[in-house]
């Protein structure tokens, strides 16, 4: 690890709220989708059930960066930090919930290791809502009606990203967010607690 990720990683760690303790084989929940589709709502309702800590990009982002650029070198160095911290949590035992976009199946593969390599149950959750739902949670976040949010994006960020979502190739859970979650949260809490 070179000093600067290692800086990086140390920052995102001090970020983090009192972690769980270590359990053998932990859970690493990644839950993925689209700008609005309601990531980070689904990842909160899930820790309050497990009291695992979300790492969650958006927030992570503006640990490392306080005026984020979101550009490709900023990306970089936010998930190598953040995919080296997860991999740190996991080998001591600590279960995490992964709240990122992570829409390509090569940004995934990293994580797909990362469990492998320390004995990690993965459990994949695709969040989505129709496309209407996305535009009025955009449109009420950029009125700042929504200041639990960290995400920037807007409909036009969605909009670019959405014909660059890769199904995932591995079991996983989806949910709709425009429904009631709270089934799919007991589903997931379930898996974790196998």
């Amino acid at each position: 690890m070179t000093g600067s990720l290692r800086e990086d990683v140390g920052k995102l760690r001090q970020s983090l709220d009192v972690l769980p303790a270590p359990q053998v084989e932990p859970p690493l929940i990644v839950v993925s989708g689209l700008p609005g589709t309601g990531k980070s709502f689904f990842s909160r309702t899930l820790a309050e059930k497990l009291s695992y800590p979300v790492l969650a990009s958006d927030t992570l982002r503006r640990t490392l960066f306080p005026s984020p650029q979101h550009n490709e070198s900023e990306n970089r160095r936010l998930f190598s930090a953040c995919h080296a911290l997860i991999e740190e949590l996991l080998g001591k035992g600590i279960p995490v919930i992964f709240d990122a976009t992570s829409l390509a199946e090569h940004h995934r593969e990293y994580l797909y290791r990362a469990a492998e390599r320390t004995g990690a149950r993965l459990i994949l959750v695709s969040v989505e809502a129709p496309a209407s739902v996305v535009r009025q949670r955009l449109v009420a976040r950029e009125k700042g009606a929504m200041p639990e949010h960290d995400s920037e994006a807007d409909w036009e960020v969605y909009s670019r990203m959405r014909p660059k979502k890769e199904k995932i190739s591995r079991n996983h859970f989806v949910v709709d967010t425009s429904q009631d979650i709270g089934e799919a949260v007991e589903k997931v809490v379930r898996a974790a607690d196998r």
